[in-house]
């Protein structure tokens, strides 16, 4: 839904951003955040500017943008925690899949890491 044609922008942007170190609040992000992220600061943080750029009604991009915020403190939150949790709550955050089975695939992966 929010892909862009010129992506070499946001893998410019992302080789710049691996080469800070005070960068590590973008790791995890994939290059689709990154282009929405710089979108949404070319527009001045307006939405309803970025929603007439993607050709999307303003409640899709706050979706969006929630959904970015949810992965962002996701990230930040469980960045000393095991990946494959992180994935599967950054995956949840992006609503690739519904909370009952977040909750299912959360607990069967952290009983599984108990018995080892």
């Amino acid at each position: 839904m929010f892909r862009f044609v010129n992506i070499n922008l946001s893998i410019d942007l992302r080789f710049k951003m691996a080469n800070d170190s005070s960068s590590r609040a973008f790791e995890g992000l994939d290059d689709e955040d990154i282009a929405f992220i710089k979108r949404f600061i070319l527009a001045s943080g307006s939405l309803k500017e970025l929603a007439a750029t993607y050709g999307v009604s303003y409640p899709t991009v706050r979706l969006r943008l929630d959904r970015l915020i949810q992965k962002f403190r996701i990230l930040d939150e469980f960045r000393d925690e095991d990946a494959y949790e992180r994935l599967l709550r950054v995956q949840f955050a992006e609503g690739r899949f519904d909370a009952t089975t977040f909750k299912h695939l959360l607990s069967a992966y952290q009983e599984q890491k108990g018995r080892s």
